[in-house]
Parts: C-alpha cells; structure tokens; sequence
C-alpha cells in the first residue's frame, strides 16, 4: 500500500493529527499542513531563477522548471510520448484506456480531459472568450484566434509542406496538401468513382451530376 494511500484513508478514518487555523481543514503530515498555510498567507517562498515566477511547493517550482529545460521523464507506455509531469501522462493515459468521465449535462457527450469538456460547453453558452485584437472578432478556442490572426499578417505561413516547401496558415491546409504526394484520394464520388484529395473538390465535382449551381449573380 502505497504512502499516499494510507495518508488519504486517515482523512476518512478521523486520523487528522494537525489542523488548519483558518479554515478548519485537517491534514495527516505537519508539512502538509504548513504548505496548506501557504496558501493563506500567500507566502511563495520557492522562486524560478529563469522567470522569477514564484511557488508554494518545491514540487510545483520542480515541474514549472521543466518548462524552461524541456525535461520530460514521465513516458507514456503505449505510444511513447513523453510528459512533463504525472498528472499529465494520466490524463493522456485516458485516451488509450477510452475512459471519459466527463459529461456534458446539455447533450450527455462525454470527453477524457476536463478542458475539452469546457470547450464543447460553449457551443451550448454561445461563449467566444477569445477575440482578435485587429478586427474584434471572436472564437471559441484559442488555437483559431491564432489561425485567424495570420489573416492580418499575409506573410505568416508556419506549417510548411517537406516534400515542396510550399508553405500554409495551418496545419489542416499543409495535410490535405500532403495528400496530393502521397498520391492519396480518400474522398470519392459515389455516381462515377472519380477520387480527390480534399472534400471540397469533391464537392465541387457532385454538382457535375446535380445540376446544382449555388452561385447566382445578384445583377
């Protein structure tokens, strides 16, 4: 049984040997105790000598730290990957293991990580917390204010491609470029065979045996 564990079922036994002043709150260890006085008192005495950022617990500066080196020891044992800190394989563990124990209460969709479930929520709440400082508008996640901030700087083109350099505004236009090297064209057309590299095109193609023209001249 594990250290952890045996100070955690105290909590549930009453074995509480120091309590908070402020608050009431019992802790089995001492030092537990003096790191949750911290938190009162706002002392941060540990300190980041890169950034200066300050921390309760030397543990919480030891993982900080790894940010500024690049550190990573905790390995994923399915893929591989690598992480900075335990509570961040565990998460990442939930996609191999397929357990979501988050839950939409609007639609009962379910997500592995807490914050994957904060950002669906908003399609619910209407909430766009993330706006351009250019033009004002406004995203659901962060990662598209960033795409779409590329929108007012032209030249900004991060992902390019390997195998011709071309160079695109995001990731998902550089990988359906790739497709046309891999000579893949996953998307088909069910009336003739005919296949394509993007969706789009496929579309475009559909309406060859539709008939359908969607664009009309307003004159």
């Amino acid at each position: 049984m594990t250290s952890s564990l045996t100070k955690h079922r105290k909590l549930h036994a009453g074995h509480s040997s120091s309590s908070c002043s402020e608050c009431g709150k019992g802790f089995t260890t001492k030092s537990e105790l003096l790191l949750h006085q911290r938190g009162h008192s706002g002392q941060k005495i540990f300190s980041c000598s890169e950034c200066e950022k300050t921390f309760l617990a030397k543990s919480q500066l030891v993982i900080h730290q790894r940010g500024h080196t690049g550190e990573k020891p905790f390995p994923c044992l399915e893929c591989g990957k690598f992480y900075a800190n335990k509570g961040n394989l565990n998460i990442h563990m939930k996609l191999h293991t397929g357990v979501k124990p988050f839950s939409c209460l609007e639609c009962g969709k379910r997500f592995a990580k807490k914050g994957e479930l904060h950002r669906h929520q908003r399609i619910h709440t209407g909430e766009r917390p993330y706006s351009c400082s250019e033009c004002g508008k406004c995203f659901v996640r962060n990662e598209h204010l960033r795409t779409h901030q590329r929108s007012h700087t032209p030249g900004e083109q991060p992902f390019s491609c390997p195998e011709c350099q071309k160079c695109f505004t995001n990731k998902g236009n550089l990988n359906a470029h790739l497709k046309i090297h891999a000579g893949g064209k996953p998307f088909s057309c069910l009336d003739c065979g005919k296949c394509f590299t993007e969706k789009g095109s496929l579309d475009k193609h559909k309406r060859t045996h539709t008939g359908e023209r969607p664009h009309l001249c307003p004159e």
